[in-house]
């Protein structure tokens, strides 16, 4: 296995981190502020744009859709994007300023991949753009949606319309002033389909009449401005049947396309905030005077730096061992990898970031430093598109059984 980045993986790291010096490092205190301050609830940095026509000028753009896309994508492979994602992911929201954001990101996929001519030609194309923003209406309130057959919100057909009813909640992105779109995972209950053959998914613009948002929910106390978590409702909301994507009952079908490669970016954006809390860290007991006696000289603070540097560095190669999978043998086959990094990277950043906030005592729980807000990341992600059990319940049974047909020996 050959561990070194390709000449062309290099070059666009160099780009990319000189841009990050020189635009969003210096603007991250700025932003940090402005998307906290609840006179500017809901509306975006107005220095976003200018930022995003750099990124694109740079070749920075769009750079997480993996080159089975053809067209649509500028040609990496997700093991390329990885280290570029990491990068991305040390400051929070900067993914945005290069098109790599979620639930973007996961919903260009599932267009690039399974949309019509039409629904790309009207959706995707603005998207990759960057021109609008878009949502995924998945989660609800009422049933574990963590098993999403269990999703009850119906799409039924009514003549050339889909009438939509249903609860949703935990849908981020519907405060954006600029979402245009939604693409929602709903029943359409067919008795002759078996029962992964039930659920269809569907786009919604945004401006449809029915669909209402109940409250924005926090977050650990943030509200994440200006996109947003909701609740909401859809109240006989009417589509045309050319909305429907892929076709009728197809909804797992795309879900699982869909959602593999937006929890592995998670955790590629998790490892580079674990990486900055380290750095963070280390500056902090190099230079902190306590009781006469530097922290770095402390048997327990080099313990804590030892172990993080140990945990980052493993969750980085599993990160990576399941990009090449994914690249090498597709998404379904790569199942088992991406449901383990899944488990280990947010745990890990949620750790990591810990060992870092002691470090500072108390400024390590305020907003002076990033650190507080990489915990409560990586914290939230450990619920984020599945519940560490979830993923844990299905890895081990698929194990069990894998392993257990081996020869004993």
């Amino acid at each position: 296995m050959d561990f070194a980045y390709s000449d062309k993986v290099q070059a666009l790291r160099a780009t990319l981190e000189a841009f990050m010096d020189e635009n969003v490092y210096p603007i991250e205190r700025e932003k940090y502020h402005w998307d906290h301050d609840p006179a500017h609830q809901w509306t975006v940095w107005p220095g976003l744009a200018g930022l995003k026509a750099k990124a694109r000028e740079a070749g920075l753009w769009n750079l997480f859709l993996p080159h089975e896309y053809g067209e649509w994508s500028p040609g990496l492979t997700n093991l390329e994007y990885a280290p570029l994602a990491e990068l991305m992911g040390r400051v929070f929201g900067a993914s945005e300023i290069f098109n790599c954001s979620a639930p973007d990101t996961g919903n260009m996929e599932v267009l690039a991949r399974f949309g019509s001519p039409a629904q790309q030609e009207r959706w995707l194309k603005p998207l990759l753009a960057g021109e609008i923003r878009s949502a995924y209406a998945m989660t609800e309130p009422d049933v574990a949606s963590s098993d999403a057959t269990n999703v009850a919100t119906t799409i039924e057909r009514d003549g050339d319309e889909y009438v939509i009813n249903g609860r949703k909640w935990w849908i981020s992105g519907m405060m954006d002033p600029r979402l245009a779109v939604l693409i929602v995972l709903g029943k359409t209950a067919n008795a002759d389909r078996p029962r992964h053959q039930q659920h269809t998914q569907i786009l919604v613009p945004r401006d449809t009449p029915g669909i209402e948002v109940v409250r924005p929910l926090s977050v650990l106390g943030a509200y994440h401005s200006p996109g947003g978590h909701v609740e909401m409702r859809f109240d006989n909301v009417r589509v045309p049947v050319e909305n429907v994507v892929l076709g009728e009952g197809r909804g797992f079908e795309i879900a699982q396309g869909r959602l593999g490669p937006g929890r592995i970016h998670h955790c590629m954006r998790v490892i580079g905030q674990a990486q900055r809390a380290l750095e963070y860290m280390a500056r902090r007991v190099d230079g902190r005077v306590a009781f006469g006696k530097r922290l770095a000289d402390q048997g327990s603070i080099r313990q804590d730096v030892a172990k993080s540097f140990c945990e980052i560095e493993m969750a980085r190669l599993l990160t990576l061992k399941a990009a090449d999978a994914m690249d090498r043998h597709g998404n379904k086959v790569a199942k088992d990898l991406i449901a383990a990094i899944k488990i280990v990277a947010p745990l890990m950043g949620q750790t990591v970031a810990d060992r870092a906030m002691q470090a500072f005592g108390g400024q390590g729980v305020s907003d002076d430093t990033p650190i507080a807000g990489i915990f409560a990341t990586s914290r939230y992600l450990r619920l984020a598109d599945g519940p560490d059990e979830v993923h844990m319940a299905q890895l081990g049974k698929l194990k069990i059984a894998e392993l257990a047909a081996l020869p004993q020996r």
